[in-house]
């Protein structure tokens, strides 16, 4: 699958993105936490960029994305991300945001409303309590240790620096568990045609997938069979032969069309 990529000199960080396909109105992925482009896109991204441009970025301290000496956040991310989209001419774009990224997307809707055509929510929460129980005392008790193997081993294929890896790993557990509800008046001001997508065994509650689509005017919601990651065929939960992801994509794609 051929492919340019480069840097863009954002907000004081170098952030790393990647472009694939061809098309008029672009499609960005935005990973989630302790992710690269390829260990949460390697799986799908072919049959997006079958029929889309799409621009993969990697966030602040993400992959082959440099840091900045301040905490991550969501409003910093989704302006990173509006700052590359300044930087390579883009006015307008489809969004597809996982977990994290799902929250920069959100984030971006509220901030930035002109940039966004449509957009995809992928496993993500706008409040505390849209969590699993347990959910942020486990974040507690985490370390290093249980970040799991093959997002370790996804970091350090392209940054191969394990103090950046563990960087990361400590400003993201910071910040969900620092996680501030968003504003509902912010979410229900919301006028883009959205999508949310989850899992039925995922960490975000189904309780919060229905508050979400009742707030966005108009939105649509599909709950598929799988947990957090099983949607998009991620590296952490990818099986031989599934059609997972080309089933999620099969639905973005004609929600996007």
């Amino acid at each position: 699958m051929k492919k340019t990529s480069g840097h863009a000199q954002v907000n004081g960080i170098s952030m790393y993105y990647e472009v694939y396909g061809k098309g008029h109105m672009p499609l960005v992925l935005i990973h989630g936490g302790g992710s690269t482009i390829q260990t949460v896109f390697s799986n799908i991204l072919p049959y997006f960029a079958a029929t889309h441009k799409i621009i993969a970025v990697e966030l602040q301290a993400h992959g082959r994305t440099t840091d900045r000496d301040t905490p991550e956040s969501f409003k910093q991310d989704a302006s990173d991300v509006a700052g590359l989209l300044k930087y390579l001419k883009v006015n307008k774009a489809n969004l597809l945001g996982f977990s994290d990224g799902g929250c920069t997307t959100l984030q971006l809707a509220i901030d930035n409303p002109q940039l966004i055509n449509r957009m995809i929510v992928v496993s993500s929460n706008y409040s505390r309590a849209g969590m699993i129980p347990g959910f942020f005392e486990g974040m507690q008790n985490m370390t290093f240790d249980d970040m799991p193997q093959p997002l370790k081993d996804g970091f350090l294929a392209v940054n191969n620096d394990k103090a950046k890896l563990l960087n990361m790993y400590e400003k993201d557990r910071a910040r969900r568990i620092a996680f501030e509800d968003f504003k509902e008046s912010d979410i229900k001001a919301i006028k883009i045609p959205t999508l949310f997508m989850f899992g039925d065994k995922d960490v975000i509650t189904l309780d919060e997938a229905l508050r979400l689509k009742s707030m966005v005017n108009g939105s649509h919601l599909i709950v598929l069979p799988g947990m957090h990651c099983t949607l998009l065929g991620d590296v952490c939960t990818v099986k031989e032969g599934s059609k997972q992801p080309e089933i999620t994509a099969t639905l973005v794609n004609e929600f996007l069309n």
